[in-house]
């Protein structure tokens, strides 16, 4: 079973191969995907990595507030992601005249 973890607190210049690196001092990593900005490209500071539940513990365990390129990471058990209601934030939803 492969579990994903959230890593957040990513330096902007981490790279995904920097993370992927990283978590295979924990074990063998499954997936490696850091979240950027749809527009410019950029990091978003945050990512995902996927590893066995084992490998998952141990990370967790191994990197969470670890210092890397000068962040603490925080790296826990991903949320699966909530959808937000509503048609994009504008107005509150009041239906207008």
């Amino acid at each position: 079973m492969t579990q994903k973890l959230y890593v957040g607190n990513l330096s902007f210049q981490t790279t995904e191969s920097d993370l992927e690196t990283l978590f295979a001092e924990a074990g063998n990593v499954e997936s490696v995907r850091i979240i950027t900005d749809r527009d410019t490209g950029r990091s978003r500071g945050f990512g995902f990595v996927e590893m066995s539940d084992e490998d998952a513990k141990k990370a967790i365990s191994q990197f969470n507030e670890k210092d890397v390129d000068g962040r603490a990471l925080t790296v826990n058990e991903a949320k699966p992601q909530v959808k937000r209601e509503g048609g994009g934030g504008y107005g509150g939803g009041r239906d207008r005249y």
